[in-house]
């Protein structure tokens, strides 16, 4: 008959290696609610700035729309009116888009 060898578990470096991930998890876990907290309020605070920008993004896509289609109303082309509906429909929906935000998110 031939010599059993026992069943040999890695128990050792198995229980070393849970120890050391919740050492890990206690050490470097913190507070989410905090982070949270710090998020909104830099969020609320460029806020403002960022409606500015796009109110100002939104005037420059104005004026560049209405050359282009004053170039075009000038050179009679026929998809005038589609064209200055485009331009018109992207200034107005970018001050919307800041104005809708602002109330949505109650800033």
């Amino acid at each position: 008959m031939k010599k059993r060898i026992p069943f040999k578990t890695p128990a050792g470096p198995v229980w070393l290696t849970v120890l050391l991930v919740i050492i890990t998890i206690t050490v470097l876990g913190q507070d989410g609610n905090a982070g949270i907290q710090k998020a909104t309020t830099e969020v609320k605070r460029y806020f403002d700035t960022a409606q500015k920008l796009l109110y100002a993004i939104g005037g420059i896509v104005g004026l560049i729309g209405a050359i282009k289609v004053y170039n075009k109303w000038s050179a009679g082309e026929p998809d005038t009116a589609k064209v200055a509906s485009a331009w018109f429909s992207a200034c107005i929906f970018l001050v919307v888009v800041a104005t809708v935000l602002k109330a949505f998110f109650a800033l």
